[in-house]
């Protein structure tokens, strides 16, 4: 993967990463744990280690200015080092500097630039509620992380991993825009869950209207939901698959600490398991991915469920070479005569 071929939406969360890391390196609180988590994520791709350069430059920088109630324009020393980014891609990551700096801030924010409000949120093995910087509130599912940054021409909230649902205050001046994967769904003001899973993203609205795009390049068009309604979308789709729910659907069950399988088969079902898991379960072919499996979990049990699934269903489990745990199904005996 190179640079040119990354999305919008994936520079971007280069850009928040390397923010987030800036502010935890830099303060008092920050644990050996962190560091090396800073230096696996550093060393994961070139453009991690590129970002965070930069990043450093601006801070060092800014150390050393001064901070007049009154001061110049000051220009970001960012575009030589990344010549392919605009400036607006980078100065996502000089935000937390130029907070720092009143006039530079203020320039920043009114062009679009800078956020004035940064929050970053995980929710680790528990569910959690948050409040967001606009008043809006997100419940994050176990395993979820979410940034958010507050721009002068739109709210962002960056889903990094797992599943939210979003309350979102109603500003029709000032859209709610949640980016995950390749696209992103823009809101005014709604009620809607959004899950990644992979490079899939599942977006479901409960009240109101969005409007949903997989390219988040394409901030102008999009397919708009309305309530009751889903879209899908994987990175490199032209648009999204759109489908109407139904009064049975469980996609929202994790709200209340329940994961509910419904007659799924085991292809329909994993995704769902393995969101709960900190090793993905594998189908050994197609055959197993077509058995069918019913059941009501607690989603902080789930671990248990794999265990148990031999007991239920006609499988048995192996590992493979990577070790992971692989479903096997056990094959019928001939017919006789």
């Amino acid at each position: 993967m190179n640079q040119t071929s990354l999305s919008a939406a994936e520079l971007d969360a280069i850009t928040d990463a390397a923010a987030h890391w800036c502010m935890r390196l830099h303060a008092e609180d920050c644990t050996a744990a962190e560091r090396a988590a800073f230096e696996q994520w550093r060393s994961a791709h070139p453009l991690h280690a590129q970002e965070w350069e930069a990043m450093q430059e601006i801070w060092l920088t800014a150390d050393h200015l001064p901070r007049p109630a009154l001061a110049p324009v000051i220009a970001l020393p960012v575009a030589t080092r990344r010549r392919s980014r605009t400036l607006r891609h980078c100065a996502a990551a000089a935000a937390i500097t130029l907070l720092a700096l009143p006039v530079g801030a203020w320039i920043g924010w009114e062009q679009g630039w800078v956020p004035n409000r940064y929050e970053h949120f995980e929710s680790g093995n528990a569910l959690t509620h948050v409040t967001l910087g606009d008043g809006s509130t997100a419940e994050l599912n176990l395993g979820t992380e979410l940034r958010y940054m507050n721009f002068k021409d739109e709210r962002r909230a960056t889903l990094v991993k797992g599943e939210a649902f979003f309350k979102v205050q109603h500003d029709s001046q000032h859209p709610f825009v949640v980016r995950a994967g390749s696209g992103q769904t823009k809101v005014t003001g709604t009620q809607f869950n959004v899950w990644k899973y992979g490079d899939a993203v599942k977006v479901t609205l409960v009240e109101g209207s969005v409007l949903v795009t997989s390219d988040a390049n394409d901030t102008d068009s999009g397919y708009r939901l309305g309530p009751g309604m889903q879209a899908v979308y994987h990175k490199g789709d032209y648009e999204p698959v759109l489908s109407q729910t139904y009064a049975d659907d469980t996609s929202l069950a994790w709200r209340g600490g329940k994961l509910i399988l419904d007659n799924l088969t085991l292809d329909q079902a994993l995704p769902l398991i393995n969101r709960y898991l900190e090793q993905p379960l594998r189908l050994a072919d197609s055959s197993t991915g077509h058995i069918r499996i019913s059941g009501i979990y607690n989603i902080t049990e789930v671990k248990r469920l794999v265990s148990s699934l031999p007991k239920v269903l006609p499988i048995y489990l192996t590992q493979d070479k990577q070790g992971y745990t692989v479903l096997n199904r056990i094959a019928l005996p001939p017919a006789k005569g």
